[in-house]
């Protein structure tokens, strides 16, 4: 089988303009997937607020500097997208056309580009315009109204719900399928929007069913999957620690009451009105020993019963040691690109880029000898403030 250590999307030219949350992760998996991904960062930088060289979201990119206030950088920024096949931005609404570079100007240049819009809101409705964070849409989404205790508010998720799973992995999706149809005979660009509020909403499709369906009671920790079952959340040990308890088929919640010990006395999980019965008699148990102890136990069942572990605890779990599904590069843990591929593995090539430090390369790579010229001496600063670049997608 012959192989390749650059991704299956080797020769894929991409263009993101920087921002911050969604959009740039987005671009990490294009080029975690063997894109050449150059981002355009602006003086001043995008406002994150950590060190760029530990903002693994940017690693296996390049990076040149370019002042979308000036014309020349706009003139720049079009020179890219000529030699492209993807561009991504995060703007509001509005701000890209502004700056010269939004989907006419750019499609007029590369008819066959696929032009990535992320955003929360969307293009188009009555909050399109207004800045948002992740917590916001999946709120209006009911999405994060499903999460938490039933008797106190809803647990937020960190932003993994919408920024980057409602937001980014929608917004490659339709990336990879635009590209598919502008390669086809007769394809052409287009523009794809991509909202978080779409894309969280979208990944409720199953809960909605069940709600029709009269499977699923529309408030929290009163289903089979949010809490509600006693044999689905998570249990304090000994020692401050959880244990995560997943055994919904009867063959395996059967492995997990023999192996917690509670086979005998324990009500029948049949009965949902000894489900609080059930619930104190498992958290009583789990409490008599440590999550190292009960992770001993249940080691290689099939009780569905594993230890809650914390970001920097996780590389070091047997099993994602075993697959390699963390790996260290410059200095960093970070995750590995995901998913795999047989015969185009995608690998991590370069660390987080540098902002501009990449400009010379890029030129010579891109064949655009124009990216060498020096800054305007007046380029404006772009921190967080700046309201015409801010990523409103978190």
């Amino acid at each position: 089988m012959t192989e390749s250590g650059n991704g299956p999307l080797t020769g894929v030219r991409v263009v993101e303009l920087a921002g911050i949350g969604p959009g740039p992760f987005a671009a990490m998996l294009l080029a975690d997937l063997g894109a050449d991904v150059v981002r355009v960062d602006r003086p001043g930088g995008p406002g994150l607020g950590i060190d760029p060289a530990c903002d693994i979201t940017n690693r296996n990119k390049r990076s040149v500097l370019v002042d979308l206030k000036s014309p020349d950088g706009v003139a720049q920024v079009l020179e890219l997208v000529e030699r492209a096949d993807v561009l991504v931005e995060g703007y509001r609404p509005g701000v890209a056309e502004r700056l010269g570079v939004g989907p006419e100007e750019c499609l007029a240049r590369n008819p066959r580009l696929v032009y990535g819009r992320m955003t929360g809101w969307g293009q188009q409705g009555p909050l399109a315009g207004t800045a948002g964070h992740d917590i916001g849409y999946i709120a209006i989404t009911g999405a994060l109204g499903m999460i938490g205790p039933p008797d106190g508010p809803p647990a937020v998720p960190a932003n993994l719900l919408g920024d980057y799973a409602g937001g980014s992995l929608y917004l490659v999706i339709g990336v990879l399928a635009a590209l598919q149809h502008a390669r086809t005979e007769g394809g052409t660009g287009q523009v794809v929007d991509a909202a978080i509020v779409d894309g969280t909403a979208h990944l409720t499709a199953m809960i909605h069913g069940m709600l029709a369906a009269g499977g699923w009671q529309d408030r929290r920790s009163a289903n089979l999957l949010d809490g509600g079952a006693p044999f689905y959340g998570a249990y304090e040990t000994a020692d401050g620690g959880y244990m995560a308890v997943g055994a919904l088929e009867k063959r395996f919640y059967g492995e997990f009451v023999r192996l917690l010990g509670i086979e005998e006395e324990a009500p029948s999980r049949d009965d949902l009105a000894a489900w609080g019965e059930l619930r104190t008699a498992i958290a009583a148990r789990f409490r008599t020993r440590t999550r190292e102890e009960w992770t001993a136990v249940f080691a290689e069942s099939d009780a569905c019963v594993a230890p809650v572990l914390s970001l920097r605890e996780a590389p070091q779990h047997p099993h994602l040691a075993a697959r390699g599904t963390f790996v260290e590069h410059s200095g960093l843990t970070q995750p590995a690109p995901a998913p795999r591929f047989s015969r185009t593995p995608g690998a991590v090539r370069r660390p987080p880029a540098q902002p501009g430090a990449d400009s010379a390369e890029i030129a010579r790579d891109w064949q655009i000898p124009g990216l060498l010229a020096p800054l305007p001496a007046d380029a404006p600063s772009a921190g967080p403030g700046r309201t015409e670049q801010k990523d409103t997608a978190g």
